[in-house]
């Protein structure tokens, strides 16, 4: 789009399963992004692979290089797509031991730094009736604390082994205008905020009480 300014999506599943439903939601969302006008990242968390976050660690041999590869992605972006499973109401470890990697403070950025004021939305796939809602709405709380814009509205996917299918992945009409319609919400609003912020301007909103996991 003429005159607007470029955007840059990273997009993930919380999940490293080869055959994950969520990875091939968060499929669907990057291209759905792609076509509203966006760069889109589309990373797999098992080719970063972290250690469990452990303060004697950072202090000792500092930021793991997978850790720092996700922090740069995630910084020089203008929001996230992210799609969850749920394990057991909440979203898996995998994904808060990224999430809590990419939040501590490097160099000249502070704690939290890279997710200030980043566009977040938000899809959850299960073989559940709710569809990973309690995870999704567990990491709606907790990307907002980190300081990131997200989305009021969510893709959840309720008998995601009904609605994906391998190998054409989601076929469902539904489904689609429903991930299609959130990936243009998200691009649109990262172009928004990123049109109307000053030069070097961020957001703390959300990360008081932010700390060492």
């Amino acid at each position: 789009m003429s005159g607007e300014p470029d955007i840059r999506l990273v997009a993930f599943a919380g999940s490293t399963r080869e055959q994950s439903f969520n990875k091939a939601l968060i499929r669907v969302a990057a291209i759905a992004a792609e076509e509203a006008g966006a760069e889109v990242s589309l990373i797999d968390l098992r080719d970063h692979p972290l250690p469990i976050y452990d303060g004697d660690l950072e202090a000792r041999e500092g930021l793991p290089r997978p850790c720092l590869e996700l922090r740069e992605l995630v910084k020089s972006s203008a929001g996230l797509l992210i799609a969850t499973p749920e394990y057991n109401g909440f979203f898996p470890p995998v994904l808060k031991n990224a999430l809590d990697w990419i939040s501590r403070p490097h160099g000249e950025d502070g704690l939290c730094a890279c997710y200030a004021g980043k566009v977040v939305g938000l899809l959850g796939a299960s073989p559940g009736r709710l569809g990973a809602l309690r995870a999704v709405t567990v990491l709606r709380q907790q990307m907002a604390h980190l300081g990131c814009i997200v989305l009021p509205d969510v893709v959840t996917l309720p008998a995601a082994h009904e609605i994906v299918s391998d190998p054409a992945g989601i076929t469902d009409e539904r489904t689609l205008r429903r991930v299609r319609r959130l990936s243009r919400a998200t691009v649109e609003l990262a172009r928004r905020v990123a049109r109307d912020r000053p030069p070097d301007s961020g957001s703390a909103e959300g990360r008081e009480g932010a700390g060492r996991p």
